[in-house]
């Protein structure tokens, strides 16, 4: 990976939210919803988002920018993975991968697995976590598609 990751907060909010919107575009032609959740998010729920304790955000820079971004949600035991993005024109060069990574090596020490969802026409993400080592659980629907849950155990 070849930017710099760091923690994000509130003040990187916009930067997110522009990111966000780029990023999800692909996978709303994919499943054919423009009313993805990431794309009717606002700059307030980004904000309020990354203000949030049990949240986690970090972002991954290069010459200064964002390019790549993750959230978590800690929930005990259990950290749940989410809006995973990278810019569209810097996909496919391990910056998502390198994301996840990070991801699986910062949680706290009490977290014992992780777990995510992606669309099912996503083949480039479901791709990738089969790869690292997620484990299809279940299946719901969104619609006229299935959203595919994984979990991985980190102990």
């Amino acid at each position: 990976m070849s930017g710099q990751i760091e923690r994000l907060t509130v003040a990187d909010a916009g930067e997110v939210l522009t990111l966000q919107r780029a990023a999800y575009v692909t996978e709303a032609q994919a499943h054919d919803d423009v009313r993805l959740p990431p794309l009717m998010q606002t700059l307030d729920d980004v904000r309020a988002d990354l203000a949030r304790p049990s949240c986690l955000a970090w972002g991954c820079r290069e010459a200064g920018r964002l390019v790549a971004s993750v959230r978590v949600e800690l929930n005990g035991a259990t950290a749940e993975l989410g809006r995973l993005m990278v810019a569209p024109d810097r996909q496919g060069h391990g910056l998502g991968t390198g994301m996840v990574l990070h991801v699986e090596r910062n949680l706290p020490a009490q977290v014992e697995a992780i777990e995510l969802f992606t669309g099912e026409h996503s083949t480039a993400n479901l791709r990738l976590y089969r790869s690292m080592g997620y484990v299809e659980t279940h299946r719901s629907p969104a619609g006229h598609y299935e959203l595919i849950h994984f979990r991985k155990s980190l102990r």
